[in-house]
């Protein structure tokens, strides 16, 4: 594997953990009432890294063929966790492709967010093996095929969710 890809692969094994974390760290109670930038904030950083996936010549595994690995780790927890915490604002509108289908359809922030680190998890375990380079290609392919339009739509949503929570003033505010 070339010096560009291991330091790729490098950076993009960063990212995904912290964003891993940070999740979990959320779903655990952290954040408070500031929990939305948070999320924003993770997105937006496991969203350059995606965007520097897209941006990068096709990740191409030996044979085409991805090494089996055991059954990723259920984190379904977290995403109940997320449900709870995130409560009525949990459930939004999105439209999935802007230029193919462009029905609205309903999403939840919590099955954005973990579907995400569910990707990140997979191509983790790639890495932590050893295998940086199927860790890439993963990483690259699940990028466009789920997590890049699920972290897409999540950081539209938190991104409004932040706006609305410094910006929607009370009207009994502006009068006095």
């Amino acid at each position: 594997m070339s010096d560009q890809w291991s330091a790729l692969a490098d950076e993009i094994a960063g990212h995904a953990q912290n964003y891993v974390d940070g999740l979990t760290r959320v779903a655990g109670g952290e954040g408070g009432d500031g929990i939305w930038s948070l999320l924003l904030v993770e997105v937006a950083q496991v969203s350059l890294a995606g965007a520097k996936l897209g941006a990068s010549q096709d990740v191409i595994l030996s044979g085409n063929w991805e090494p089996p690995l055991s059954e990723d780790p259920d984190i379904d927890g977290v995403r109940t966790a997320l449900a709870e915490l995130l409560g009525a604002v949990d459930d939004y509108a999105e439209v999935f492709d802007p230029y193919k289908d462009t029905a609205v359809t309903p999403y939840r922030l919590s099955d954005d967010l973990t579907a995400v680190a569910a990707d990140l998890i997979h191509g983790l375990r790639h890495f932590e093996a050893g295998r940086p380079h199927e860790a890439l290609w993963w990483w690259q392919y699940s990028y466009f095929n789920t997590w890049g339009n699920h972290a897409g739509a999540a950081m539209r949503a938190l991104q409004a969710l932040a706006a609305h929570t410094r910006l929607d003033v009370a009207e009994e505010a502006l009068s006095t």
